[in-house]
């Protein structure tokens, strides 16, 4: 996706993550997801079309439609006050697309960073179906791990792209933020797990 497109999907990511830890409100959260939605939706069409015939660039574009979707679906639903387990099990096939984007970028694009980040976005997903479709009390869990995907996905990376200095970053870091950032996972959910329920139905009411 465009650097700006991934900057505001750390934007979003931010505002979810403080939704499902209770500290905004869910509409609230909704109308910003709207706003993204909407904005992911429209560029990979303008891609597609201006693509001429370009079957990576059309590829590339696709990717895009995972979030502008997940995010329309999430606004709607927040806003709508429908149960959450279809945004749940739309979020079960995403993932399985996310891993299949994070393999291309490793094989055919060499672009091991973002095979990464595509690998991480593939967990974030499916703890959403968990959340969600399956209905496990991981709202808390699933709120610190979107709070740090945020940053650490999104945020950062296109930071560094429109400052010109993303291409620096090696891969040896890449790998070593993906470990620490498992790391951490880790520690939360046991955290989140030894204080009990947080009491908090994201997209529910």
């Amino acid at each position: 996706m465009g650097t700006v497109g991934l900057l505001y999907v750390g934007a979003v990511l931010f505002i979810n993550s403080l939704m499902l830890l209770g500290k905004v409100n869910v509409k609230s959260a909704g109308i910003f997801n709207l706003f993204i939605g909407t904005m992911q939706v429209i560029t990979p069409f303008y891609l597609i079309l201006t693509a001429k015939g370009d079957a990576w660039a059309i590829f590339n574009a696709s990717g895009v439609f995972l979030f502008g979707l997940t995010y329309l679906y999430v606004g709607i639903t927040n806003l709508t006050g429908y149960d959450g387990s279809g945004v749940g099990w739309y979020s079960l096939w995403v993932a399985v697309m996310a891993v299949g984007y994070g393999m291309v970028s490793f094989v055919q694009f060499q672009d091991v960073k973002f095979g990464i980040i595509w690998l991480m976005w593939a967990f974030l997903w499916t703890l959403f179906f968990l959340l969600l479709g399956l209905k496990k009390d991981i709202a808390k869990f699933t709120g610190w791990v979107t709070l740090i995907q945020a940053w650490i996905t999104a945020t950062i990376p296109a930071y560094l792209t429109l400052i010109g200095i993303w291409d620096s970053v090696g891969n040896a870091a890449a790998y070593g933020t993906a470990i620490l950032c498992a790391a951490f996972f880790v520690i939360i959910y046991y955290g989140t797990r030894v204080s009990g329920k947080t009491g908090f139905k994201p997209i529910q009411r």
